[in-house]
């Protein structure tokens, strides 16, 4: 008697979801691609936003900006909600390690009181600039239009809320948890010069109703000098005056922003390239908000570092404009 065994190949019957393969074709679809294209609702609306009749629930009117397809903004870094919380579950644990490690070596003992006041002065109001970032990126979520960019959206402001987190961790570490440092913080915010302007920026943006317009403000103009000044060269001033042990306190919001670029520059291409009428109405915004953002950021570097620093910082945005297909010269700017 013999035992013969074969094998059989089952060809499936359909490789994907109807709508992807509308979309890609008749092959397998990635994860990403299933969650993320062609899933948002637009026709069937029961009922319009209370709080805008005009408009329906889904509308691609919340922006100036046009895209004869809304999903073109796919992310590179091809985030759906599994693979984001996997990828920030990782920089959290990093983070979470270092701010351990800064503790249980009492790291602080090292800090002088002037460099103590520096962090106060200087980093810990970014706080509320970070909370302000994460309305910026609530703003696209809720008013976006394709799940491509509007999920990508709420996963950038949920990093905005953590990067405010660990800035408030940084203050409460300076003062054993006392909160004195924020109470600090906060007053400097709200009545030191060196700020108001940053916090005039930041209160009248969240009166904009142009989410993408909103967009370019946080994503090109606002993140790039938070990189430079505050990531950069703060940071070289810290280690220049004994506090090198602070950087590891900001590593989280350094691997942040690196990651975030690599998305935001993408999407700003991409609505760039989608027309010349979209390219005219970028560099508009980009003209009227830059000026904005360069003076606010201006006074705040006059007083933490010195008045020169800002041109470097500039010179970034420049960069990623040129690159994304614009042509203005953001050390020119008024």
């Amino acid at each position: 008697m013999t035992l013969e065994i074969k094998t059989s190949n089952l060809e499936p019957i359909r490789q994907s979801y109807a709508y992807i393969e509308r979309r890609f074709g008749q092959k397998p679809a990635t994860r990403y691609q299933e969650v993320s294209f062609d899933i948002q609702a637009s026709t069937n609306f029961h009922y319009r936003p209370l709080w805008k009749p005009e408009k329906t629930l889904n509308d691609k009117s919340h922006t100036q900006l046009q895209m004869q397809d809304w999903y073109a903004f796919k992310d590179p870094r091809q985030f759906y909600y599994g693979a984001y919380v996997q990828h920030r579950a990782r920089l959290q644990d990093t983070a979470e390690s270092n701010f351990a490690f800064f503790e249980k070596r009492n790291l602080i003992e090292n800090l002088t009181d002037e460099v103590k006041q520096k962090i106060i002065q200087s980093l810990l109001p970014f706080r509320y600039v970070e909370q302000t970032a994460n309305l910026h990126m609530m703003s696209g979520s809720a008013y976006g239009y394709g799940t491509v960019i509007t999920q990508a959206c709420i996963f950038a402001a949920m990093d905005r809320l953590g990067m405010a987190q660990y800035i408030s961790r940084i203050g409460l570490i300076l003062d054993g948890n006392t909160g004195e440092s924020l109470q600090q913080a906060k007053q400097v915010w709200m009545n030191d010069s060196a700020w108001q302007p940053l916090r005039k920026l930041c209160e009248e943006s969240l009166t904009e109703q142009d989410w993408f317009k909103l967009y370019i403000l946080q994503n090109l103009l606002i993140d790039s000098l938070l990189q430079q000044l505050v990531y950069g060269q703060l940071d070289g001033w810290l280690v220049e005056h004994g506090g090198r042990d602070v950087a590891i306190l900001t590593e989280f919001m350094k691997d942040c922003l690196t990651d975030l670029r690599k998305w935001s520059d993408s999407v700003l291409k991409t609505a760039i390239t989608e027309s010349q009428e979209n390219k005219i109405l970028i560099q508009n915004w980009i003209d009227e908000l830059l000026p904005q953002v360069k003076h606010a950021f201006s006074v705040w570097s006059a007083s933490a570092l010195d008045e020169s620093s800002i041109d470097n910082a500039l010179a970034v945005i420049t960069e990623r404009s040129k690159k994304a297909g614009l042509t203005s010269d953001s050390q020119s700017a008024a």
